[in-house]
């Protein structure tokens, strides 16, 4: 028993001197683990500040292109290319307005936009759709070589039945009716029964047998 008592007080004097030499480093380690988790918390926290600001931001620009208010249109594109870099949010509001300059017949304008929606765009289908915008772009511009190479380059299997589609129209442009065709029922083969866009695709390959009798 006494040999137990003594092994008990060895062993509680061999901790104490341990801590006495070993007990700043652990005070330092735990404050600077409660300091890494409350930052990681209040980073966090800001984070989806962030992202939520650009959605409320995205939101009100949706509604300014609705009222077709142009200053406003501008100016909450600019701040979210500007503020909001960072986000999805300025991705679609930089594509946005491609797209807008593309139907406004200013196609060159629309290549800035693209180009800094490449850069910015960080997830793959992100990155997927500004390449997919990329080619409707370079189709705008009467460039349906162009148009199949973007095509070609665009990354992953992302936005198979629009990117066929735009494929099938840049093979009509090209003289190439069977390759068109093709690209057009690959288009309605990755398609829903109910999408929206699958009777505008069967028109067009439609309008394609109907040329191919018709130059019979």
């Amino acid at each position: 028993m006494a040999f137990d008592i003594y092994d008990d007080y060895e062993q509680g004097e061999r901790v104490q001197q341990w801590l006495r030499k070993n007990g700043v480093s652990i005070a330092v380690g735990v404050a600077l683990g409660l300091v890494l988790i409350f930052g990681w918390q209040q980073w966090k926290s800001h984070r989806a500040g962030h992202e939520q600001a650009a959605a409320a931001e995205y939101s009100a620009l949706q509604l300014a292109v609705a009222q077709s208010r142009q200053n406003e249109i501008d100016l909450r594109t600019d701040t979210l290319m500007k503020d909001y870099s960072d986000t999805a949010w300025s991705v679609f509001a930089a594509g946005e307005r491609a797209q807008r300059s593309v139907l406004a017949g200013q196609a060159d304008k629309a290549s800035g936009d693209i180009e800094w929606a490449k850069a910015h765009a960080k997830d793959e289908t992100l990155k997927a759709l500004v390449e997919l915008n990329a080619a409707r772009l370079r189709f705008a511009q009467g460039k349906p070589q162009d148009t199949i190479a973007a095509l070609d380059a665009m990354q992953g299997k992302s936005f198979v039945a629009l990117s066929q589609e735009l494929r099938g129209d840049a093979l009509v442009k090209l003289g190439r009716p069977d390759d068109a065709r093709k690209a057009y029922q690959a288009a309605i083969a990755a398609m829903g029964d109910s999408a929206p866009q699958r009777g505008v695709v069967q028109t067009k390959l439609d309008d394609l047998a109907v040329a191919g009798k018709q130059g019979a």
